[in-house]
């Protein structure tokens, strides 16, 4: 079966830019490495891709900081089993800070929850601003590059039959789907560990008489 990939891509070169800023927004970086692929077969602007990519992630969790600094505790309060996820993210905010700023998105389990803790916590708009434009760089040039050394690799591994067949970007869809694949199954376990111990180390710092109060700022004062 002729598999035209590179025809389709070809056809329909803008709407992938627009995919991959839909993407981005909701965080996926499959189809990212998917494009960086098609962009070392000459399909697609290697740098238009990467500002998709950068812009959606960017604009992506802002929209989450803002809804966790606006209804965030209104939100734990009408879907409690946000509340583990949520703590994970604010202790590690806690101990690396600007670090776990640029790095949350490399953060598989933990990155679903970050933007939205990070807007209860005491950090403002404009510091969160300036490092999440940053930390959505690294993520859309790491992935978005990392598609393209595949292309390049699986080009040079299939030669002449991969323009004829579209191999190159099949092959990097089935390896890019079965890494992905593994990686979310042992980070899953991994975060489900991590929320077990923080929501037994928060319950037991509630009740604690020396307990410090918390720094997440209250619904009805917001953090600077």
């Amino acid at each position: 079966m002729n598999i035209d990939i590179n025809q389709l891509i070809a056809e329909y070169r803008d709407w992938f830019y627009i995919i991959t800023f839909v993407w981005a927004f909701l965080e996926g970086e499959t189809f990212v490495i998917f494009a960086g692929a098609a962009a070392s077969q000459g399909h697609l602007h290697m740098y238009w891709l990467i500002g998709a990519a950068w812009l959606g992630s960017f604009m992506g969790d802002q929209l989450y900081f803002w809804i966790g600094r606006r209804w965030g505790h209104k939100l734990l309060k009408r879907f409690p089993k946000l509340q583990g996820g949520v703590n994970v993210a604010l202790d590690m905010l806690h101990k690396y800070h600007v670090g776990f700023i640029l790095s949350f998105r490399f953060i598989y389990g933990v990155r679903n929850f970050s933007s939205l803790a990070m807007g209860m916590s005491p950090i403002g708009w404009p510091r969160f601003a300036g490092l999440n434009l940053i930390a959505a760089g690294l993520w859309a040039n790491s992935f978005a590059w990392a598609g393209y050394l595949l292309g390049v690799a699986f080009e040079a591994v299939l030669g002449d039959i991969a323009k004829d067949f579209g191999l190159v970007m099949l092959t990097v869809f089935v390896v890019v789907g079965i890494i992905l694949f593994i990686v979310h199954r042992r980070s899953k376990a991994n975060f489900d560990r991590r929320v077990a111990e923080s929501l037994a180390e928060h319950k037991q710092d509630a009740t604690s008489p020396e307990a410090a109060p918390t720094a997440i700022p209250g619904p009805d004062k917001p953090a600077p």
